[in-house]
């Protein structure tokens, strides 16, 4: 998200496309009849840390703040001076594309030698791009170390030929190489409009913004033409409609600014294609329009074949956008979003685009002001996104999330997160169908340090207000995620419930944790969900706030490989731990989620089992019996009660008429001990202790009182449950 709300701190005690790591490369493997995940790339993409180096590998690491954090596969090959990585090349290939970071405030150059011998060119790299700071965002630290450079050899190259880079000084961390066979230059359309026939100067010296402005409107209805050649612009073009923006490939038309289209409104019929935008953006200012583009392009418009760098965001969309396309594009290195729809979208598709080193949520559709209905992100390869999520739905009715291959989620994101946040009013959650299906996420998910805890891969999040859409998530493969698969969280702590949920056809490989982490109330159902190498336990199941409600899990059958539930709520699994036998002298009903049949003012139910013995639920008055009851969270054995009143001398001593009942599925009780007077007395800790027969199992524990000596309602500052007698 481009805007900088904080993000509230909580406090907490074989279906789908396949992914391969082959020879350093990553692969979208397809199943039978569903799509492989990820765009059709023009590139293929080798990691530094499988090829030959005299340098040194750093990673893996998942720490937030470190340079191995960011590097795609958590990995990368770390270059002193004179020190080079040796890449085999993996097709055919005229041009190569590096990630690379340097330590800040350096530039220097790689040099570039091809089967051994070294070209006269060589590859500039700067860190004037990176190590951005927004101490704005609650949980950012420094992030964004890593930039990218690309080079055109002059040559051919063949696939099993060698490319090196050489540090010729600076230190150079080199993360992963795309190599490419660019087809020559386009050649201008008949009848277009060029821009240096309106007096743009291709060699970059010259300011062409007015030359551009002139050229749009000589073409309306039209192609404006950009030839091959530098281009710069001081200032942002607005009132573009009805008319072609063309250039001869992105490799050839570049135009630098940092600010392209700046427009509240058009008419439409927009294409842009087929040139570069490199802007020179090197801090997040969130009140700049930073962006190729900012507002609206209009109805019936596309976006396609372009090559977006060094901006704040890509594509910051509002206003009138409808049945817009953007396909085909590579959007690299922007300070904030990759692209946002933010709100009022009406059909537009997404699709077929690269992303790499957001330093926000990739691509992100927020339903501001109005709702985005009836859009798609599909087949997107996306890659380390440094502060947020891959992909972010905030809102919206009727949105597809589809076949996209995700990777690397840093700091505050998951891979995919399909959330109520509003950030801003007036917002509109979600609605309709939210259809999440067939996408690949890899090493996805993070540590938040707002929270203290993870966040999984693919996330559901009812952070500001319930969400009651129907939100199916289908053919879906987690493969390496460092902490959890699914989650299902009320990320502002306000325990908004997650309904409506259904998982059909996933499978977990590599899980660090758990494969479902339900911190929320609310209910999913599970079909034909495979795990293998699950870190410590298929299920953490622990709303928070305790006493807002508990989480089902419905089994639709198929599944395996998670059926074990974490057991200590106190603690979170720690990735590969496994699950710790339980203390058996824990108290099982401490933090649990509590229901009663009714409350006085605010003495709640989750009183009971805050761990406060000076807090208490009271039922409503006058109105016996009332029952009270809490969830185990798992069948247990337990033989002993602890029920407890507050200490406090203020409390007159009383007897409290008690039933003891337990349910083994939340639906069927029965009586474990009869009604019996239970004395508080303050005199000797206002406690009662009742013991249970042995054979009692139970899951759902409920006290019923049907009378009171004290007052007239039924009164617990703490029930606690426990295995020993």
């Amino acid at each position: 998200m481009q805007q900088s709300t904080p993000r509230h701190v909580r406090r907490v005690p074989a279906i789908g496309a396949a992914v391969a790591l082959a020879a350093g490369m990553l692969v979208a493997l397809a199943p039978a009849a569903h799509a492989a995940a990820g765009a059709s790339l023009p590139f293929t993409s080798v990691e530094a840390e499988s090829e030959t180096t005299d340098g040194t590998k750093i990673g893996p690491d998942h720490t937030q703040g470190t340079l191995a954090s960011e590097a795609s596969g958590r990995q990368a090959v770390r270059l002193g001076s004179g020190q080079r990585v040796e890449f085999t090349v993996p097709r055919a290939a005229n041009a190569v594309n590096v990630a690379y970071s340097v330590p800040d405030g350096q530039s220097g150059t790689l040099d570039v030698y091809v089967n051994g011998t070294r070209l006269a060119k060589s590859l500039p790299v700067t860190s004037k791009y990176s190590y951005i700071d927004t101490g704005w965002i609650p949980g950012a630290r420094t992030h964004h170390f890593f930039d990218n450079a690309r080079l055109l050899l002059g040559r051919d190259v063949e696939a099993g030929d060698t490319i090196a880079f050489q540090s010729t000084g600076t230190q150079v961390t080199v993360d992963v190489a795309d190599f490419e066979q660019v087809a020559a230059a386009a050649s201008q359309p008949a009848g277009s409009v060029s821009v240096v026939s309106r007096g743009a100067d291709p060699s970059g010296q010259g300011d062409s913004t007015q030359a551009f402005r002139d050229a749009i409107a000589a073409a309306q209805g039209g192609v404006v033409w950009i030839p091959p050649g530098d281009y710069r612009l001081t200032s942002s073009l607005s009132g573009v409609q009805n008319v072609t923006l063309q250039g001869a490939g992105s490799w050839y038309s570049v135009v630098h600014t940092s600010r392209f289209i700046d427009q509240s409104s058009s008419a439409g019929n927009v294409h842009i294609k087929d040139f570069a935008v490199l802007g020179e953006v090197t801090e997040r200012v969130d009140s700049n329009p930073d962006n190729f583009v900012n507002g609206s392009l209009g109805p019936r418009s596309s976006v396609s074949g372009m090559w977006l760098q060094h901006l704040k965001v890509g594509l910051w969309l509002m206003g009138n956008n409808d049945n817009l396309v953007v396909e085909n594009n590579r959007i690299l290195d922007t300070t904030a979003d990759g692209l946002n729809l933010n709100g009022t979208a009406r059909g537009v598709r997404v699709r077929n685009n690269f992303l790499r080193n957001q330093g926000d949520d990739s691509l992100a559709m927020w339903s501001l002001y109005a709702p985005d209905t009836n859009s798609s992100f599909e087949n997107n390869t996306i890659s380390q996104p440094n502060l947020a999520n891959g992909i972010a739905i905030y809102g919206g009715t009727d949105i597809t999330v589809r076949n996209n291959l995700i990777s690397d989620t840093n700091a505050l994101g998951s891979g995919i997160a399909i959330s109520n946040q509003k950030f801003l009013d007036p917002f509109h959650p979600l609605a309709g169908t939210i259809t999440v299906d067939g996408n690949a996420l890899v090493r996805t998910g993070a540590m938040n340090p707002n929270w203290n805890h993870p966040m999984g891969a693919l996330r559901v999040d009812s952070y500001d207000s319930a969400i009651n859409a129907t939100v199916n998530i289908t053919d879906t493969t987690i493969t390496d995620s460092p902490y959890s698969a699914f989650e299902f969280v009320s990320g502002g702590g306000q325990g908004y419930p997650v309904r409506n949920v259904t998982v059909d056809g996933a499978t977990v490989r590599n899980t660090g944790t758990v494969v479902v982490q339900a911190e929320a109330q609310g209910a999913a159902t599970f079909r034909n969900v495979t795990a293998t190498g699950v870190g410590a336990a298929g299920i953490y199941n622990c709303p928070y706030p305790a006493n807002s409600g508990s989480f089902a899990l419905t089994d639709g059958g198929g599944n395996s490989g998670w059926s074990s539930t974490w057991s200590d709520c106190s603690t979170w699994p720690q990735p590969g731990q496994g699950n710790p036998d339980p203390d058996p002298n824990r108290n099982l009903a401490k933090g649990r989620p509590a229901t009663a049949t009714g409350s006085q003012d605010v003495y709640t139910p989750g009183k009971a089992v805050d761990g406060d013995p000076n807090s208490y639920w009271e039922s409503a008055n006058h109105a016996f019996p009332q029952s009270w009851t809490v969830d185990l969270g798992s069948t247990e054995a337990v033989r002993r009660l602890v029920l407890k009143l507050p200490p406090s001398s203020a409390w007159g001593a009383r007897t409290q008429t008690i039933t003891v009942l337990g349910s083994t599925d939340g639906s069927t009780y029965s009586t474990v001990v009869g009604p019996q007077g239970y004395r508080f007395d303050p005199a000797t800790g206002n406690t009662a202790i009742v013991s249970l027969p042995g054979g009692t199992s139970l899951r759902r524990l409920r006290l019923t009182v049907s009378a009171n000596t004290g007052w007239p309602a039924g009164q617990f500052s703490e029930v606690e449950a426990y295995l020993t007698s």
